[in-house]
């Protein structure tokens, strides 16, 4: 790095420090903003130090993050800085504290550095690190009879919550469909709009929102006043029925007959097609009344457009003019029928949004009884109790009190993610730091504080209900608070990366310029712009161009149905070239000689942990994706989360398991001989299932095991008799062994992970993993049944969560989500050609001012409602705009390199999307003389898959020691523009 290079370096640096230090200032109440890679952890552990060394009591601070592994990171570096504050010399000491407090310190600060680790370990319970479930819940324990909540009471995790509702879910319709009560009424009104898939998906959408309903319901005083409410806002009466309203519409004193007589006539002297709407026209208004409810549609379509609007030309130009009246009276009718259609369809989302909170608030209360019935308590439990407890008033004020006495110092984590009620409790908890003896006074030694940290930029959490809008009301609430007091007040801005080189953060900072990009993601602010600590060390960004889609070839008549379906032969195309890519810079021979497979800082070889594939959403990309690297023999972590029943290594366990437990299904027999633990092939399962009479598969595969072979058949082939002998084992041992030493015999010494493995490949592995884990979870609280644990295993639908922060030497594959606080060298984003799409999830309107909002199923957009058109535009906006922070978490993540790439489908796709963001601000750095346009050329990576077109490429940072003109001739196998190095990297550093 050259001098100038390291001056602007250590001036960013000092200018990071300094801030950092504001940030720590035990005396001040401090919210800061800060953007990715700049330090948060950091700043957190380093304002704990602080009020430590100016004598705040260790269990009277209390840390709330969001995750538990974020609690961790921060308790283990906080344990690491006091442990070795008491072992270091004291220059270096001495040289700690002053970077910390950012002067000169006092001699006696020093021995008081050194007890701190000791004072911290002789405190209770240390100082309070938790996630904000865990502080409730240490809350609830404390104060069980005050909070009304059994003193025993357990916390449900995610997997047993989703089983107690799926449970209370099964009860509820099962004792609806025996009944003919209200409920079953809900269901058949709910089974008219939905099919069986969209049916679960749409409760299990109101039941996922069981928090915000609940409030809903208590505030309107129940489920039938709150649909009262609803009927009420979409201006229909609580009776109304759509059938109804049209025979009241067809009625013969609710429409102008005379006017649209009148209309035939006009009709009549129009042209050949309008005189034939004159014809159903006058046909209708003879007909009697329930042939025009039956023909009301075709009627209604003669004056209104498919979106309900009436038509621009209801009558030609020269009629018009004849029949003035007869214009008059179907501009009338058309707006009649307009209004009658609005009327129909808030009728109907009405109705179904009645059916939709019978159901599901029968299903809430259902689980509720479990969950009290067996002492448990969720995680919106934790949070609701805990609030009601602070919020009482009168005979638990003495709990405020307690609470009030042993917390001084309260510091914020993530806040942006904090939603609503967590905020509340956080303000509850604070209510008297800035008021009481001392609020007027400057006593920094014994002022109380509240320090938040947190980037409205990354507030990528909306399904938890959180909200940036309430980070920056929370922060003028505080900071009003303490300026009422008197009480310092310090808002603090970092802006400094240590993550990212300037090629990362330039651009970031060129992508959020533009305007598209910026609604959602800037709060106030005139632009996005960060600084790199990293200053002048080489990064590089490469948009390659998207995997176009594949010429879709109509199969011959007489194939059979083998190929695997893929979302698109795109997504296919692209996942080799990403593993293609991963294997030569981290195991290829001809990788070791080629300087874009290492890293400038430190100098070494790319290792496949040092790569991390970002996607917006699972689908089948990341299963083709995995299969690849594995095929390749790249090491990889496999996918963050996955629905365990849906992989077909763990159907085939559950499959043998339900054949050994009930060998008379010949559908589940047949399934497991076919399998890879037995293997017949299509002939002998064919031999074994023909023309075999009423024998059941299992007694016709004991015969063939026996010797008795068909007709025509002269010997029995010996594979049955090793399938009927394996059967039979495993059967000996199903009632009297555990799921889990059956299973684990079977895929150890058994060789069925083996067999399993051969079959389906390496990227079976994880699936089996977790399978044997669940048999073990499984067994800690249930009987240990085989029958018990596979129906526990397929009613839960079980999504697996992996932790991959922990995964070493693998790449990983997550979701920008699941990344949220990571970062790795090398970045890849495949996933950036799609937009989140809406669907039909209830809206929450707003019921006039200062009234919770309202519960509306829209069904669909057929029904559209201009009532719920500002709720379903702001859910729209509030999609787009988190879908732009998605971007700005997914582009942070990486350290050295970033690659955005993504595949075509058969639509163009929409705009705004994250590849069409990222090539403006490419094509703009361009015209700044910074990025260069490339032309890429896959095909000699991927052969006859490969694909070409134009691309970019950003390099920023200094070419170290390479010469000007210097060049590395790529390996044969990487012939192509597509191998043409930027000049840093074409020399290890």
């Amino acid at each position: 790095m050259s001098a100038a290079g390291q001056t602007a370096a250590g001036d960013i640096v000092a200018r990071a420090s300094a801030a950092q230090q504001e940030a720590a200032d035990p005396a001040a109440s401090v919210w800061v903003s800060a953007s990715a890679g700049s330090g948060k952890t950091k700043v957190l552990v380093d304002r704990v130090l602080s009020l430590l060394l100016t004598g705040s009591d260790p269990g009277k601070i209390l840390c709330l993050t969001f995750t538990k592994a974020a609690a961790a990171e921060m308790a283990n570096r906080l344990s690491d800085r006091l442990a070795g504050w008491v072992t270091a010399e004291e220059p270096a000491l001495r040289d700690s504290l002053e970077t910390l407090l950012g002067g000169p310190v006092a001699p006696e600060l020093l021995p008081r550095a050194r007890a701190l680790f000791a004072r911290v370990l002789d405190t209770p319970g240390g100082i309070k690190i938790l996630t904000i479930h865990a502080f409730c819940q240490s809350l609830l324990g404390r104060f069980p009879l005050e909070a009304a909540v059994a003193p025993h009471a357990q916390v449900l995790d995610e997997h047993e919550a989703a089983d107690l509702l799926e449970s209370a879910r099964l009860e509820v319709l099962a004792q609806a469909l025996e009944g003919q009560g209200r409920r079953a009424e809900a269901i058949r009104v709910l089974t008219a709009h939905l099919q069986e898939d969209r049916f679960n998906e749409v409760l299990a959408q109101l039941i996922h929102a069981r928090g915000r309903l609940n409030e809903t319901l208590a505030a309107h005083g129940g489920v039938d006043r709150l649909i009262v409410a609803i009927f009420a806002f979409l201006g229909v009466e609580r009776d109304a029925d759509p059938r109804r309203l049209v025979a009241e519409a067809v009625a013969d004193h609710s429409f102008d007959r005379h006017g649209l007589r009148l209309a035939c006539e006009a009709f009549a002297i129009s042209s050949p097609p309008e005189q034939a709407k004159g014809l159903r026209l006058a046909g209708w208004l003879e007909a009697g009344v329930e042939e025009r409810i039956a023909a009301f549609e075709a009627y209604e379509g003669l004056f209104l457009t498919a979106e309900g609007t009436p038509r621009k030309r209801l009558l030609n130009k020269d009629p018009a003019a004849a029949f003035p009246a007869a214009l008059e009276a179907l501009q009338r009718e058309a707006a009649r029928l307009a209004a009658l259609r609005q009327s129909r369809h808030a009728a109907t989302v009405a109705q179904a949004t009645e059916a939709l909170l019978i159901l599901g608030e029968a299903i809430i209360a259902a689980y509720q009884r479990h969950k009290q019935a067996r002492v448990l308590l969720d995680y919106d439990d934790l949070i609701h109790h805990s609030l009601r407890l602070l919020e009482r008033q009168g005979g638990v004020s003495w709990v405020l009190f307690k609470l009030d006495g042993g917390l001084d110092h309260i510091l914020v984590d993530e806040a942006q993610d904090t939603s609503p009620d967590q905020w509340r409790i956080v303000e509850l908890l604070t209510g008297d730091f800035f008021s009481g003896a001392g609020a007027g006074e400057e006593r920094s030694e014994l002022a109380r504080t509240v320090f938040a940290v947190g980037d409205p930029k990354q507030s990528i959490y909306s399904f938890q209900r959180a909200d940036p809008a309430a980070f920056e009301a929370m922060r003028s609430l505080f900071r009003q608070r303490a300026q009422q007091a008197r009480r310092r007040w310090r808002p603090v801005s970092l802006d400094v990366s240590f993550r990212s080189t300037e090629a990362v953060l330039g651009l970031v900072d060129a992508v959020f310029a533009a305007p598209a990009a910026q609604d959602g993601v800037l709060f106030g602010e005139a632009e996005i712009r960060h600084a790199a600590a990293r200053a002048a060390q080489p990064g590089l960004v490469e948009l390659w161009p998207p995997a176009p889609p594949a010429e879709a070839e109509a199969p011959a008549a007489w194939s059979l149905p083998l190929e695997q379906a893929s979302e698109s032969p795109a997504t296919l195309r692209l996942a080799r070239l990403i593993a293609r890519r991963i294997w030569y810079w981290t195991l290829s021979e001809a990788g070791a000689d080629d300087p874009d497979c290492y890293l400038a800082a430190p100098a070494r070889r790319i290792g496949p942990g040092d790569v991390m594939i970002l996607v917006r959403r699972r689908n089948a990309f990341i299963t083709e994706l995995v299969r690849a690297l594995k095929e390749r023999g790249v090491a990889v972590a496999g996918v963050d989360r996955m629905h365990l029943t849906e992989q077909l290594a763990v159907m085939d366990l559950v499959a043998l398991g339900r054949a050994l437990l009930l060998p008379e299904d010949d559908l589940t027999l047949a399934t497991v001989l076919k399998g890879p633990f037995i293997g017949l092939d299509e002939d002998q399962l064919f031999a074994l299932a023909h023309e075999r009479g009423t024998l059941s598969l299992w007694e016709r595969l004991r015969r063939f095991a026996e010797g008795s072979p068909p007709e025509g058949q002269s010997a029995t082939d010996p594979a049955y008799a090793e399938a009927r002998n394996f059967l039979t084992a495993l059967a000996a041992q199903t009632d009297f062994v555990a799921p889990f030493e059956l299973y684990s015999a079977l895929l150890g010494a058994g060789r069925g992970r083996e067999k399993l493995l051969a079959r389906l490949g390496p990227d079976a592995a994880d699936p089996v993993e977790e399978f044997l884990s669940l048999a073990l979870s499984y067994e800690r609280e249930n009987s240990p049944s085989l029958e018990g644990f596979l129906h526990w295993l397929m009613a839960g639908d079980l999504e697996i969560k992996r932790d991959l922060e922990q995964a070493q030497g693998a790449v990983r594959l997550l979701t920008v989500h699941g990344s949220k606080g990571l970062e790795a060298p090398i970045v890849i984003l495949p996933d950036t050609l799609q937009q989140p799409r809406g669907g039909d999830s209830p809206l929450w309107p707003q019921n006039g001012e200062g009234k919770a909002p309202l519960p509306v199923w829209p069904i669909k957009r057929d029904y559209a409602l201009a009532a719920l058109e500002r709720a379903r535009a702001g859910q729209r906006l509030a999609r787009e705009q988190e879908y732009r922070r998605l971007l700005y978490v997914a582009l942070t993540r990486a350290q050295d390199r970033l690659y955005v790439c993504g595949w075509e489908g058969r639509r163009a796709a929409p705009e705004g999307n994250w590849f069409q963001l990222v090539e403006q601000a490419m094509a703009g750095l361009s015209e700044a003389g910074e990025a260069e346009a490339v032309d890429f050329d896959f095909a000699g990576e991927i052969g006859a898959d490969g694909w070409a077109g134009r691309g970019w490429r950003y390099v920023r940072g200094s070419p170290g020691t390479v010469a000007a003109g210097q060049s590395v001739a790529a390996p044969a196998d990487m012939a192509g523009p597509s191998a043409a190095l930027p000049a840093w990297a074409r020399v290890p550093a």
